[in-house]
């Protein structure tokens, strides 16, 4: 069976009525039986019908063995970093999320867990960068917002090595594009805001485990937190993974395409896209990755952060805002943006220069997005000869 048809047969039909869409059960307690006699649902922190629906189809998208929904993305995050404890470390990708920086670098730190931040992309700085206190290894590839690609099988066999746990953020990918689990992760976890959700209309968060222990513990964790996803959101979701598979071919060609027109232009310094042959562990991208994806970066040969808002201010059919993975494309400044939270000598050093530009590829027609990106550089060009003219 193919995997298009998988995910779609394993939303279940409603037992009890026969629907074909899973129901929105909004109820925050169950009518029991007897005290502790129910049906499987006693109050709806610890377990929802619509919820556990996703939860099941996550683990069985990632071939885990438990999922679980969370209310964010950095939700979900949240809930792996409380399986450690004072004095325990992180090996982290250099190139991470805002959000990841800010929550492991201004909460956990100051409880006592330290982070270490490497390029992962050469798998020599894992291991000179594991100590005897790691005890997780966190990943993002591809990485946000210069697409590092890391190869996720011998950066778990390192950290099987050192008995650390070992975490992969698989938003960018998705797992119709890759499995991290099969390729030795203990850990997946998920914006499911990004692709999986698919339509810019929802915040939540997953996390996958490869086992049933582990996930026993994020179940404590997420029962005990309270940070779950509502009935609502949950269904979304689902409904945003029937289409999953199409929508991220779709994407993953525009932005295919996209890539190699950035190529030719002199204003660009350097293209980021894991497809392109250029692209540094672009053959590990093609190893482990079904598709490339739908996000394109790029920074300008003048490293301008001026320059750069000019750009992402100018597009028509690339909307500037926050976010990625939606129907419609996106445009986003990353060091104003999505990373304003990490100190600049930090973003440089991972690659997030002031002028670095994401593109979050939609389902537009490719040409039309060519178009406004071409109509664009024009304009900006155009700007700059009458500046150069008045002078």
């Amino acid at each position: 069976m193919k995997e298009s048809t998988k995910i779609i047969h394993q939303i279940p039909i409603d037992e009890l009525t026969g629907a074909i869409s899973v129901p929105i059960y909004q109820t925050s307690t169950y009518v029991q039986e007897a005290p502790g006699v129910n049906k499987g649902f006693d109050y709806a922190r610890t377990n929802n019908p619509t919820r556990k629906v996703l939860e099941d189809l996550s683990a069985k998208l990632e071939n885990g063995s438990n999922g679980y929904a969370f209310a964010s993305g950095l939700a979900a995050i949240d809930a792996v970093i409380k399986l450690l404890q004072t004095g325990d470390e992180i090996l982290a990708v250099d190139d991470i999320y805002g959000g990841a920086f800010r929550l492991f670098t201004h909460i956990y730190q100051k409880f006592g867990i330290k982070v270490n931040y490497v390029d992962t992309t050469r798998i020599e700085n894992v291991v000179n960068g594991i100590t005897p206190k790691t005890k997780l290894v966190w990943l993002e590839t591809p990485t946000n917002p210069s697409l590092k690609i890391s190869d996720i099988e011998e950066i778990a066999k390192v950290a099987k090595t050192a008995n650390a746990l070992f975490c992969v953020d698989n938003t960018f990918a998705s797992p119709v594009s890759q499995k991290p689990l099969d390729l030795g992760a203990d850990i997946v976890v998920h914006s499911a805001t990004k692709y999986l959700g698919g339509h810019s209309d929802l915040i939540a968060g997953l996390v996958i485990t490869k086992t049933a222990e582990l996930g026993e513990k994020i179940k404590f964790i997420q029962n005990a937190s309270g940070a779950i996803l509502a009935p609502f959101d949950s269904w979304l979701v689902i409904r945003g993974i029937e289409t999953l598979p199409l929508r991220m071919r779709q994407q993953s060609e525009s932005a295919m395409t996209i890539a190699k027109f950035l190529t030719t232009l002199d204003i660009i310094n350097h293209v980021y896209y894991p497809g392109l042959p250029t692209h540094f562990n672009h053959e590990v991208a093609k190893k482990q990755q079904k598709y490339f994806g739908g996000i394109v970066s790029f920074d300008l040969k003048a490293d301008s952060a001026e320059l750069a808002s000019k750009i992402v201010s100018s597009t028509k059919y690339f909307k500037l805002a926050e976010s990625l993975g939606g129907a419609k494309s996106l445009v986003c400044h990353p060091a104003t943006m999505t990373h304003k939270s990490i100190p600049r000598e930090t973003r440089y050093q991972s690659g997030v220069t002031d002028s670095l530009i994401r593109l979050s590829v939609g389902l537009e027609n490719a040409e039309d997005l060519i178009e406004d990106l071409q109509k664009t550089f024009a304009a900006i060009n155009e700007q700059k000869q009458t500046v150069n003219n008045k002078k």
